[in-house]
């Protein structure tokens, strides 16, 4: 008999420590799931309780970049979809040389499912870059047995995340040459032409010269003599506001604010409804309980205010109401939603509905999208032919003031 030290996980996301004594670590590991706890790690007490690390396997968490993201995902959704056991399909990937970095993430994992760590669990503890959605999935698909469809799905989500950062990615560039290259031909003129211009007016001997070149010559020694003052400003409103969006209830200001930015607000509605949507659609076609699949999709929002009128809905359906009256009463949720899940609670299709409602906000997604893109490049270069018109208007005024002024002292 050995003394087991462990760390492992309540139903409610509480972290427990303690020891217990069993023949194996097998026998520990049952023992804890007889407890409803999910282990996170697991030591002989003569270790110093520490957590075992497999040879070959990361010492930390370790970061993935979206794509390997998805081949892992892709390749184990694939060989479980074959009819593989997931400790056999981690072996085949983990004997795969050329996954590089993952098959280190992979021998980790196929360590801890051996050592019977449930996989989301130790998703958690082998990378961050496995998300809280991506590991509630995983949690869902463990408990309803459809794994590999919710990976796939996961894996599709995960590619037109990235194909939708790519598209407006490719959308900024040009707009993005054109500000930088405004912005450092202001910087010059303002800096170097400005002063030379100035002192060729001063010597023509005009008396005034016209407001909009002495707004400009205003400002142009405002930023000579106190551009230290604006670059600090600009770097302390920068730290302050950061940190307070760090903060819990900066956090939920600034998530409900950026939902009511114009064209960019409507943008993060329509992901947030497709992504909770298509969450939902799986979990309840997999045989998850409405309540649980809540719950899960809950703690996978990545926007707090979202997840705050969520919470209030699910404590509502806890009590026995239907989805739909809940989500009309919390606020915040698009009547086109709530009529299609009305229609699918009726019909005892609640899946199908959330289905549907993930493709319509998913194409409205993309057609928000497109109209943003299309708007970008126009609206950056109006704004810098219109700075620039300002500017060329000043300079041309005075020069024109200028040599009026030289014609009155030097007539022919």
């Amino acid at each position: 008999m050995s003394v087991y030290t462990y760390e492992a996980l309540r139903s409610n996301g509480e972290k427990v420590t303690g020891q217990l004594q069993a023949q194996s670590r097998t026998e520990a590991y049952r023992k804890l799931d007889e407890q409803n706890l999910q282990p996170v790690s697991m030591a002989a007490a003569d270790e110093g309780a520490r957590t075992e690390t497999p040879a070959g396997a990361p010492e930390g968490p370790v970061r993935l970049t979206r794509s390997q993201v998805i081949t892992f995902t892709e390749e184990l959704s694939d060989l479980l979809d074959a009819g593989l056991q997931l400790e056999t399909a981690l072996r085949i990937m983990e004997e795969r040389n050329e996954l590089s970095v993952l098959k280190s993430v992979v021998s980790a994992l196929r360590q801890r499912v051996r050592d019977g760590v449930n996989f989301s669990v130790a998703l958690r503890s082998v990378s961050d870059s496995f998300g809280d959605l991506y590991c509630n999935l995983v949690a869902a698909g463990e408990l309803s047995g459809a794994l590999p469809q919710l990976l796939r799905r996961q894996a599709a989500y995960l590619v037109a995340l990235g194909e939708l950062q790519s598209r407006v990615t490719q959308a900024l560039i040009y707009p993005a040459f054109i500000f930088g290259s405004g912005i450092v031909l202001m910087v010059v003129f303002m800096t170097v032409l400005l002063p030379e211009l100035i002192d060729l007016l001063t010597k023509t001997g005009a008396t005034t010269l016209p407001l909009p070149t002495q707004i400009l010559i205003a400002l142009s020694n405002f930023f000579a003599h106190y551009w230290w003052a604006v670059a600090g400003g600009i770097a302390f409103v920068s730290v302050t506001f950061w940190r307070f969006k760090e903060t819990a209830s900066g956090r939920a200001w600034w998530d409900r604010a950026k939902l009511g930015l114009p064209l960019v607000g409507p943008i993060m509605l329509a992901r947030i409804y497709a992504q909770f949507s298509h969450t939902m659609a799986n979990l309840l076609g997999n045989g998850v309980s409405m309540l649980t699949s809540l719950r899960l999709t809950h703690k996978a929002a990545g926007n707090v205010y979202f997840q705050v009128l969520l919470g209030k809905a699910i404590e509502m359906v806890s009590e026995g109401g239907a989805l739909s009256q809940a989500l009309k009463r919390v606020g915040g949720f698009p009547p086109l939603m709530i009529d299609m899940l009305v229609v699918g609670e009726q019909t005892g299709n609640a899946d199908a509905a959330f289905e549907k409602i993930g493709t319509r906000y998913e194409k409205e997604l993309g057609k928000r999208i497109q109209r943003l893109t299309e708007l970008i490049q126009p609206t950056v270069i109006i704004i810098m032919a219109i700075v620039v018109g300002i500017v060329a208007y000043s300079i041309i005024v005075g020069i024109f003031q200028s040599m009026s002024a030289l014609r009155v002292q030097h007539p022919q």
